[in-house]
């Protein structure tokens, strides 16, 4: 008893959640040890001449939209995949090197969340950057399933559970009774959707342009889906460049002009709620209408999102304790529970 205690507290063991806009990895025994945007840096060295790359993470989101011709910024995952094979697996295997205090004879066994629905090339292609990475072993498990385990969600009963994810790339919303996803739905609307609406709404209004880390900065500032007294409305000083006279400018956004970008996506994602509503088995029906929508993923985080869907749909939406974490959360607790993890890592 005490050994397995200690063999579970030294465990190398990983869960990793591979997001559009975050990667997340929650270490067995530890809990979440990194949280680091989905981003590399690399030097052009030219066509012929194998990337260098220079960071990762942190250090490489902070050269976004400020290197030289020679250094890319590259986000590696685009809308819930692997966009850039070679990157994504260097990335990887820097974060779980660093996560095990750089040490690189240690092989650990490594859960991988993944969209429901992915395909046989795109399964292949997260299992190899894994196992080139250094991984033992690599079990890929659905995100929605990862994130209702998560989200504290009855997953083994048969009861229906509606999960809402609103990543960096990707709202992807489950229907999930008996260990298994009964109905599944993915659009490509997310966070990233949410700071390109704005950048083009003050390109549009100021003809200001400004880049896509302002344009995020601005939504967690004063992000919001529903109308306040105009009184007690915020306002923000944007600097961008103007592109009429070609020169860096300062303007103000109010709360209701970032409230109109935004209408957009998140009418999208009222509308991949609605259609799961529809879709839904009348039997599970009743249960999501007394258990209500989970929601998940950095996105759910927008101010009031959660009233709106709930005044929408008639049913009652509610963000989780722990958003950002729950699908890597969810899976870091497979990895104590083998029998569960058989049932809900796909082939």
């Amino acid at each position: 008893m005490v050994f397995n205690a200690l063999f579970g507290l030294f465990s190398n063991d990983l869960a990793i959640d591979l997001g559009t806009a975050n990667t997340l990895i929650f270490q067995k025994g530890r809990g979440v040890v990194c949280n680091e945007p989905t981003v590399v840096a690399v030097q052009n060295e030219g066509a012929r001449v194998k990337r260098k790359v220079l960071a990762v993470g942190n250090e490489a989101k902070s050269m976004l939209g400020r290197t030289p011709g020679s250094i890319s910024a590259i986000r590696p995952i685009k809308d819930g995949v692997i966009a850039d094979f070679e990157m994504a697996e260097e990335m990887l295997r820097q974060l779980i090197r660093k996560v095990h205090n750089r040490r690189t004879l240690v092989r650990p066994r490594i859960i991988i969340c993944v969209p429901h629905g992915i395909t046989e090339v795109e399964k292949r292609a997260v299992r190899e950057s894994a196992e080139s990475a250094g991984a033992r072993e690599v079990y890929l498990v659905e995100e929605p399933m990862a994130a209702a385990i998560g989200a504290g969600l009855p997953v083994t009963e048969a009861r229906g559970s509606m999960i809402l994810d609103i990543g960096g790339g990707t709202t992807e919303i489950a229907i999930i009774s008996m260990k298994g996803i009964v109905y599944s739905h993915a659009v490509r609307v997310g966070g990233d959707k949410m700071d390109e609406a704005i950048a083009n709404f003050v390109r549009r209004r100021h003809n200001v342009l400004i880049g896509d880390r302002t344009a995020e900065q601005i939504k967690i500032a004063i992000g919001s889906v529903f109308p306040k007294d105009p009184r007690e409305e915020e306002h923000v000083e944007v600097k961008g460049r103007d592109l009429l006279q070609g020169i860096p400018r300062a303007v103000i956004i109010s709360e209701s002009e970032v409230r109109e970008a935004l209408a957009e996506p998140v009418n999208q994602i009222v509308e991949v709620v609605k259609i799961a509503l529809e879709k839904c088995p009348p039997e599970l029906a009743a249960d999501i209408l007394d258990r209500g929508i989970a929601m998940v993923g950095g996105g759910s985080m927008l101010p009031h999102l959660d009233m709106l869907i709930t005044q929408r749909t008639g049913i009652k939406a509610a963000v989780v304790q722990d958003p950002l974490s729950a699908v890597v959360v969810g899976s870091g607790a497979v990895l104590d529970q083998q029998e569960l993890l058989r049932e809900v890592a796909i082939q």
